[in-house]
C-alpha cells in the first residue's frame, strides 16, 4: 500500500512546493523590500524560472543603478529576457548594458548575446531583413573584437547563415525580374544586371550559380525579343554567358536546361548573322 501511495506523495509535494513558491513570489512581488525581491529573482534566475525572475529584476532594476549590485542586476535582467525567449526585449537590455558598464567581465558574453537575440529575430528570407541587417552588424563587431572568443565559432556560423538568407533573397528577387521580363525589355535588362551584380557582389554564395544561369536565360529571352538588327549581338551575349556558366559550374545542376538553350542560342545566333548580312 505505501508503495502504491508513493507516486501520489511525490505529486502532492510536487503540489505543495509549488504553491509555497508562488505564495513566495506573489508576497514579494507586492511588497517594497528590495533585497528580498533581488534574493528571490536570483534564486529563480539560478533555477531556471526566468521568467518570474525578469518580473522582479525589471522592479528591481532601477533602484540598483550606480550601486555595486547594479551590473550584476542589469546583466541577469537582460539574460532573463533572453533565456524567457523574449528576444526584442533582451537585445534592448543587452544594449543598455554595455552602454552602462563598456568595462565589464560580461561585456564579451553581452555583446555576443545582443547579437545573438537580433538573430534570433530574423525572420524568413521572404520578409523585411531589417532586424536580419542589425543582427548582422552585431555579430561582425563582435567577430572583429574578440577573435580568440569561445562564442567566435559560433558567430561566424550564425552570420554566414544570415548572409546566406540574405543572398537568397536578392537572388529570388532576381528570378522575379526574370521571370516577369520574359516579355519585357526593360524588366529583362534590369534582371540581367540584377544577376551581374549578384556575381560580383558575393563571389562565394550558394546561389553564384544560380545567378549565372538565370543571366544566361534573361540575356536570350532578351535577345528572342528584340529587333533584328540587335539579335546577333544580344545572341552573342547569351553565348558568353552560357560559356562562363559551364566554365565555372562544368558540373552544374542546369547542365541539361543550360544546353537546350545553348542549341538554341547558336541556332538564332546563325539565323540573326545570316539576316544582317
Amino acid at each position: 500500500m505505501f508503495l502504491k501511495m508513493k507516486p501520489y506523495l511525490v505529486v502532492f509535494l510536487f503540489a505543495f512546493v509549488l504553491l509555497v513558491s508562488c505564495n513566495e513570489y506573489q508576497k514579494v512581488l507586492k511588497n517594497e523590500d528590495i533585497k528580498a525581491k533581488y534574493e528571490l529573482a536570483e534564486r529563480f534566475y539560478n533555477d531556471g524560472d526566468y521568467k518570474r525572475a525578469k518580473r522582479l529584476f525589471e522592479q528591481i532594476a532601477p533602484k540598483y543603478v550606480g550601486k555595486p549590485q547594479g551590473e550584476r542586476v542589469m546583466y541577469f535582467f537582460a539574460d532573463s529576457y533572453f533565456k524567457s525567449g523574449d528576444y526584442y526585449l533582451s537585445g534592448y537590455q543587452f544594449e543598455r548594458f554595455m552602454k552602462s558598464y563598456p568595462n565589464s567581465d560580461k561585456i564579451q558574453e553581452a555583446i555576443f548575446l545582443g547579437a545573438k537575440s537580433y538573430y534570433e529575430l530574423s525572420p524568413k528570407y521572404s520578409l523585411d531583413q531589417t532586424d536580419t541587417d542589425k543582427a548582422l552588424n552585431k555579430l561582425q563587431t563582435f567577430i572583429n573584437t574578440y577573435p580568440e572568443s569561445e562564442f567566435f565559432d559560433e558567430a561566424n556560423t550564425m552570420a554566414q547563415e544570415l548572409t546566406a538568407k540574405k543572398q537568397k533573397k536578392e537572388i529570388e528577387i532576381a528570378k522575379q525580374f526574370e521571370k516577369l521580363g520574359e516579355f519585357n525589355y526593360p524588366i529583362l535588362v534590369s534582371a540581367i544586371a540584377a544577376f551581374e551584380n549578384f556575381i560580383a557582389d558575393n563571389p562565394g554564395s550558394i546561389y553564384r550559380e544560380d545567378a549565372y544561369f538565370y543571366r544566361m536565360k534573361a540575356a536570350m529571352n532578351l535577345a528572342e525579343n528584340s529587333t533584328l538588327d540587335r539579335k546577333a549581338e544580344r545572341y552573342e551575349t547569351a553565348l558568353t554567358y552560357y560559356r562562363a556558366l559551364m566554365k565555372s559550374y562544368p558540373e552544374t545542376e542546369y547542365a541539361k536546361k543550360a544546353n537546350g538553350y545553348f542549341e538554341t542560342i547558336q541556332k538564332e545566333l546563325n539565323k540573326a548573322q545570316a539576316l544582317s548580312k
